[in-house]
């Protein structure tokens, strides 16, 4: 059962939902544009977002419908080409769906929809062997794929490419399928500001690039594919571009959004002072890597019976609580114990990168802490990808799809990407099919506001944003921390929403600002402990008040 955005925000002390100055100061539309004053692109079918999803939704379309793919950096710069893990899938002939299904509902800590696990779960070998049949080189073993374990999986499940950056390798091949279509134009590095809406319809998008400048893009069905939010958290895997566009151009256009307290954080993220926050997979963990604290103590064991296999939440908080305890500003991987040929043949990318900083990872203790790593919350959508506006479809990371419930387990978003993926991409070019082919575009106009006088050091915003969001709604929140949080960001929202700037820098704090808000205010809501979210002032999970989703839709 759902509660209302409305029902929550008049239950929420802090709520800038309910509160009608606040929405006065976040815009329906970023920046000023007039349709003649501006070019006009058409394609039935718009995909925004260059990622696993997009490019799937993308593949997904027949090819006498035209598609326009928008990506904001470049069509190798994303989540999921930075994805070290795998893909998970029921591979292994002593192997089962069930135990597939019955390993991401116990990750999911009762909020998972059942019926979506297992869609996903019963498609992920066909996808898999599609990606294969697509070109992609997944790792091999005594004639067959070699499959990985992963925290949370009961079996070894997950097929992985070029050692631990099967990421890269999958886009390579999704990318250069998609690049030989006709019917699919791309434009990276362009900036999508905002959806374009119309008698609760979406109608395409307003979307600024370097070769295009600003245009209006008139789409018979979008498909949003954007990604994560990572980037709203001081530590995070996530690259530069994960700012949580896609989520609040959804909010604004008036899409509900759902589970917006749940961001995942990688308990192992490489942490060295002065380099950036590197991923080192779970799959490390899987070949038997260690965790010990600065005093060589393996601790895991302490916390969870499955020790270094427990689930990303538990991991976490166990590291977390280590690294209090023993005064460190984090814990360290160890794989000293395992055949030093075969870790660093299995774990190249991640050798390379910790041989920057001096470190061998089949000898040296590895530095890590958690990170903000996945976005679980987004945009609502059901089990075809389709949202609750009319005309909007969404796949990937910037939903809220029911697979993973309060807590997602390993692996299984680069899978949710291809199955959504395909599921909203043939769904949009349904719809569209259906769609007069002489559709117009519609007289939409944003006016200009008076420019602000006072300059503002953006950088100086979304560092302190970041900060906030790290100390008070990181891997544990509560109430007290939270509510700080929240006024200072409603502080913040006051003077930077109310502006209309020129670049992406403005715009992607502006979306950064209206995310975190969202964030903070679901898990003030949220009074329990369940999957990635841990009130310390509720420790317990509560079945009875909170054994649901938390959904917010803008008002009007």
């Amino acid at each position: 059962m759902e509660r209302s955005a409305r029902r929550i925000a008049a239950r929420s002390s802090y709520s800038i939902f309910s509160d009608s100055r606040m929405l006065d100061r976040i815009p329906r539309y970023l920046v000023p544009f007039h349709p003649k004053r501006v070019p006009h692109r058409f394609a039935d079918v718009l995909v925004i977002g260059g990622g696993l999803a997009g490019l799937r939704a993308a593949l997904a379309v027949p090819g006498n419908q035209s598609v326009l793919v928008i990506t904001k950096s470049s069509l190798r710069q994303s989540n999921s080409s930075y994805a070290q893990g795998g893909i998970a899938g029921v591979i292994d002939p002593e192997d089962r769906f069930e135990d597939h299904i019955a390993d991401t509902l116990s990750a999911g800590a009762g909020l998972c929809d059942t019926d979506v696990v297992e869609m996903v779960v019963r498609e992920a070998p066909a996808r898999i062997h599609e990606l294969i049949d697509w070109g992609t080189n997944f790792d091999q073993e005594s004639g067959g794929l070699a499959l990985g374990r992963e925290g949370g999986h009961s079996h070894h499940r997950i097929v992985h490419a070029l050692g631990d950056a099967t990421g890269k390798e999958v886009m390579r091949a999704v990318i250069d399928r998609t690049c030989a279509l006709e019917n699919v134009e791309t434009w990276e590095n362009a900036f999508t500001l905002d959806l374009l809406t119309h008698e609760n319809r979406c109608r395409g998008a307003l979307v600024w690039s370097a070769e295009h400048g600003m245009a209006l893009v008139w789409a018979k069905q979008t498909i949003l594919c954007t990604g994560g939010t990572g980037q709203i958290y001081r530590e995070t895997t996530n690259p530069e571009v994960a700012t949580g566009d896609g989520l609040a151009i959804a909010f604004r256009a008036g899409a509900e959004l759902r589970d917006m307290e749940f961001m995942q954080f990688h308990p192992t993220v490489l942490y060295i002072a002065g380099s950036s926050r590197s991923l080192i997979t779970e799959a490390m963990r899987g070949e038997g890597a260690r965790l010990v604290d600065r005093n060589g103590e393996r601790f895991m064991d302490e916390y969870d019976p499955r020790g270094e296999l427990a689930p990303r939440d538990v991991v976490s908080r166990a590291i977390v609580t280590q690294m209090e305890r023993t005064r460190h500003p984090n814990v360290y991987l160890d794989l000293s114990h395992l055949d030093a040929a075969t870790v660093r043949a299995r774990f190249p990318g991640i050798a390379s990168t910790c041989a920057e900083f001096g470190l061998d990872i089949a000898r040296d203790w590895i530095p890590v802490r958690p990170g903000a790593h996945y976005m679980i919350g987004g945009v609502t959508v059901d089990i075809e990808g389709r949202t609750t506006l009319d005309g909007l479809w969404a796949a990937g990371e910037c939903t809220s799809s029911g697979l993973h419930g309060a807590n997602r387990l390993a692996s299984n978003s680069l899978l949710e990407g291809l199955v959504f993926g395909a599921h909203a991409g043939a769904a949009a070019a349904r719809v569209a099919a259906t769609i007069d082919d002489d559709f117009r575009a519609v007289p939409l106009v944003n006016p200009p506001l008076e420019e602000g006088v006072e300059s503002l050091d953006l950088a100086d915003i979304r560092n302190s944003l970041k900060s906030a969001m790290w100390r008070s709604a990181g891997v544990r929140r509560d109430r007290e921390h939270l509510l700080e949080a929240a006024e200072s960001i409603d502080r913040w929202c006051g003077y930077v929403l109310a502006r209309q700037f020129s670049d992406a820098d403005g715009w992607e704090l502006q979306n950064m600002l209206t995310v975190a808000r969202l964030v903070i205010e679901a898990a003030l809501e949220r009074e329990e402990t369940r999957g990635v979210h841990l009130r310390t002032d509720f420790p317990a999970a509560d079945d009875a008040r909170w054994k649901h989703r938390i959904s917010y839709r803008r008002e009007g």
